[in-house]
């Protein structure tokens, strides 16, 4: 544990080096905040929470998420840094879930930092915290599915805008999953099939938390979602790492 919190701070910091950290906050702020107060309607529905705010949630991490995740691998591969990575004293399991964990992190920092959004709605109201508190934890496991599935398709290439289109698309399979139109496709073309897919939409999952609703069935999907996709990321990354 102590070989992948190296590689996590070490991440974390060169993310903060850079303009990125600054950039993907600021726009991630500006997003939420004018998908909530305009397109939400905050104001004109009279309602003290922040459902318009979670609402929004899984579609604007689906955009920002693969731009974080798109440089982990692919920036490594493309300079050669990966083998001196993986020279290191470490198994590409701690590296893999040093460098997933880093991008959680800054992912967490983003949305710590939308706390006037909750200190707003607790002025104008008397909200229910319990529910904001279980969409946040709901929001931040949405992030943490978006960014293992970035990570691996970031392993998949070492162009950095194919990483990200990767992620884009594999995201937002994932996340359109429970609509009507893809479940009554499914009804149609593969009887039986729209049923598991409904179950497998990370926008299914998360909707119970934004209801307050913490059920252990979603905990174990969201666990076990990121496992896979952090497993997948450790093969991808055995069998790519000479290319």
């Amino acid at each position: 544990m102590r070989n992948t919190l190296i590689v996590a701070r070490r991440e974390l910091g060169g993310y903060f080096a850079t303009p990125v950290a600054v950039v993907f906050i600021v726009i991630f702020l500006a997003l939420q905040g004018v998908l909530t107060f305009n397109l939400g309607n905050f104001f004109d529905r009279n309602q003290a929470d922040l459902a318009p705010f979670f609402s929004f949630i899984p579609w604007v991490f689906l955009l920002l998420v693969p731009a974080i995740t798109m440089r982990l691998w692919a920036e490594e591969r493309r300079l050669g840094t990966i083998e001196l990575l993986l020279t290191l004293p470490i198994t590409q399991g701690q590296a893999v879930l040093g460098k997933f964990l880093a991008a959680w992190a800054f992912c967490a920092i983003a949305l710590v930092l939308t706390f006037p959004f909750v200190i707003t709605v607790n002025y104008l109201g008397n909200p229910d915290n319990g529910v904001i508190a279980t969409g946040y934890l709901g929001s931040l496991l949405v992030a943490g599915s978006f960014l293992a599935i970035g990570s691996a398709m970031s392993a998949v290439t070492k162009n950095q805008v194919i990483a990200f289109v990767l992620g884009v698309a594999v995201c937002f399979v994932f996340a359109v999953a429970s609509y009507p139109l893809v479940l009554d496709f499914l009804s149609r073309a593969a009887p039986g099939m729209a049923e598991i897919v409904r179950r497998l939409s990370i926008a299914e999952r998360f909707s119970g938390f934004t209801r307050g609703v913490i059920a252990l069935r979603d905990l174990i999907y969201f666990a076990s979602f990121i496992g896979f996709w952090l497993f997948l990321n450790t093969v991808i990354i055995d069998h790519r790492k000479a290319d």
